[in-house]
């Protein structure tokens, strides 16, 4: 029987269970998965390929859902290779085994690459004419998605070379990247501490130790940075040469077409965020220095508590108790699906050598689970993480309905879950604090967390554009790139933070730059979308809540303008975006009032 968080002792944390996918990795059942997906691909291709066309809606239909069961299979073999390398990077035999379970789904979806390819050829009036069945009806938000992909498909022999490559070219940068950043060990006051460690310092309460650990990562960081450098420019040229064979124009145009979001959405509220960074940003953080007493904060003090904030610790069974009542004071069918979390052994919690840095809810596949991530050390914010992993890994739970192929949400929606759960967690905390001084303390934190979505997201969005934009002209130096950063974190933080030198190294340990180049305007979509939708539910008639979860179990088969719609809320209105930074200024109002 699973142990459940409140069972435990305090001091352990939970650590994941990944056998409901894998008993390990000699698991026979892995093996025949592997085995039998390998040969019913092959089987696929010899039934079906140069024959889409021809087929009947019910026979189109029929393809489709083998195809989705394969594909299942394929997501379960390497969410488990995923999950285990996650928790212990920095161990060789999880890394060669993840890569082989990689190259071995490769090969397979080789096979089944055609299957897309070859929808994508169906001309319009035919696929009109088979959507008229309801068995492939039942698949249209999964056609309309892969078919929007149509204008940049190359032909079956480029794109097949280009998926076959990908575990020798941008996955395997990406894997030494990981593997780099996760060896790295920071000396701070006679320990070594990894890079999440370390981080966590920048927000204790002792400025010796922000310091001590902010002058360190600077030094890890800038003693590779040429690796980090090679990488980066490495994985932009790549890009490039992708999105030039494909037709994209801008960089950023693949993912949003990948979020199923206009350019012009993006657009504007990239330009709206960045005209609002003096209302925003330089203002709170001006205030924060007059708190601090100082005309400019030195960087390693940005997301420091206040000088006259607790700094208190939050036990586990704490932090478990605070997100889910908080959910169920929303919804309690939202808290029985987080309960199943905690009682399960679907979340690793502790700070491990090795371990991924950071925080994610990983879906899976729908036959199983999600499981999260997280790297707790008991403080406000990191139960603020909890609560944005758990809302992911609802959405995930309430989606897999949905299925393989339309469970998974656009980057742009998946983070309205997670920092809705984060919003409901942070009033709840705040409704029951009675004490003047934590109230403001958890009012700046709360804005500095808001800021850092937001502001810090769209500044990265900024870097990553100036950077992929240049390196189309050729490869850039690591000081390059070093003032680059200087250059739009100065932009959108303003004069009243200070950087050291060792700061221009601060860009190399962001993984979404590798992994996902330009992801990150999702966090600030999802924050400004969750403030327009929390103050509809502020003034909401009962039955808000049931609409809201209608979202979540839509997972993607429906697009941001239709989830929207039931809340009269519109991300292509011009005013959507400013509603959502209203929020936050109303919340630096507050604090200016609290001197």
């Amino acid at each position: 029987m699973a142990t459940t968080a409140k069972q435990m002792d305090p001091d352990p944390l939970p650590e994941w269970d990944l056998s409901d996918l894998y008993s390990g990795p000699d698991s026979p059942e892995l093996k025949s998965d592997l085995d039998r997906s390998a040969a019913a691909a092959r089987g696929f291709q010899d039934e079906y390929r140069g024959k889409l066309a021809r087929l009947s809606g019910e026979e189109l239909a029929a393809a489709i859902a083998r195809y989705e069961k394969l594909e299942e299979t394929l997501g379960r073999a390497v969410s488990y290779a995923s999950l285990r390398y996650a928790a212990n990077m920095s161990d060789p035999e999880r890394g060669r085994f993840f890569q082989n379970v990689q190259e071995r789904i490769n090969a397979i979806s080789t096979e089944l690459l055609f299957f897309t390819l070859e929808i994508n050829r169906i001309d319009e009036a035919t696929l009109d004419r088979r959507l008229e069945s309801a068995a492939l009806a039942h698949y249209q938000p999964w056609l309309r998605d892969i078919r929007a992909f149509r204008p940049h498909q190359l032909s079956d022999d480029l794109e097949k070379l280009l998926h076959e490559k990908s575990v020798a070219g941008a996955v395997a940068w990406q894997r030494l990247f990981d593997e780099t950043e996760a060896a790295l060990r920071f000396p701070v006051d006679g320990k070594e501490l990894t890079s999440a460690e370390a981080l966590h310092l920048l927000s204790d309460a002792d400025p010796a130790a922000r310091k001590s650990a902010a002058k360190a990562i600077g030094k890890v960081l800038g003693a590779n940075v040429r690796i980090f450098t090679q990488i980066t420019n490495t994985l932009a040229k790549d890009k490039e040469i992708e999105d030039r064979w494909r037709g994209f124009k801008r960089p950023i145009s693949s993912r949003n077409l990948g979020n199923f979001v206009e350019d012009e959405v993006v657009d504007a509220l990239i330009a709206t965020v960045r005209q609002s960074y003096p209302r925003l940003s330089h203002r709170y953080y001006r205030l924060k220095a007059k708190w601090f007493g100082v005309e400019a904060l030195s960087y390693w003090d940005r997301n420091a508590p206040l000088p006259d904030a607790e700094d208190r610790s939050i036990a586990w069974p704490q932090a478990e108790r605070i997100v889910l009542d908080a959910y169920a004071g929303f919804s309690p069918d939202m808290a029985v699906v987080g309960q199943r979390f905690f009682e399960r052994r679907w979340i690793d919690a502790p700070v491990r050598p090795g371990k991924a840095p950071g925080a994610f809810a990983h879906p899976t596949v729908p036959s199983a689970h999600p499981y999260i991530l997280l790297n707790y050390q008991g403080k406000t914010r990191d139960v603020m993480t909890l609560a944005h992993e758990l809302g992911h890994g609802v959405h995930q739970v309430l989606a897999a309905r949905q299925g393989q192929l339309m469970a998974d949400t656009p980057l742009t929606l998946a983070e309205t879950a997670s920092v809705f759960g984060e919003m409901l967690t942070f009033q709840a905390m705040l409704k029951a604090e009675t004490d003047p001084k934590r109230q403001k303390s958890m009012l700046a934190a709360k804005v500095e967390d808001m800021l850092n979505t937001v502001v810090r997201q769209i500044a990265f969005v900024e870097f990553e554009r100036r950077v992929h934009d240049e390196r189309r002209q050729g490869e850039l130096s690591a000081d390059r790139i070093g003032d680059i950063w200087l250059d739009v974190q100065g932009e959108s933080l303003g004069p009243a933070v200070k950087f050291d030198s060792e700061y221009r190294y601060y860009w190399t340990y962001i993984p979404h730059f590798i992994h996902s180049p330009f992801y990150v305007y999702a966090y600030a979509f999802g924050d400004c979308l969750v403030n327009s939708l929390y103050a509809v539910y502020q003034n909401a008639a009962p039955g808000f809540a049931e609409k809201y979860l209608d979202l979540l179990r839509a997972g993607g088969s429906k697009r941001h303008r239709e989830l929207l719609a039931p809340f009269g809320l519109d991300a292509s209105d011009p005013d959507f975006w400013q509603r959502g930074l209203n929020m936050i200024s109303g919340l630096i109002d507050q604090l200016e009032t609290l001197g």
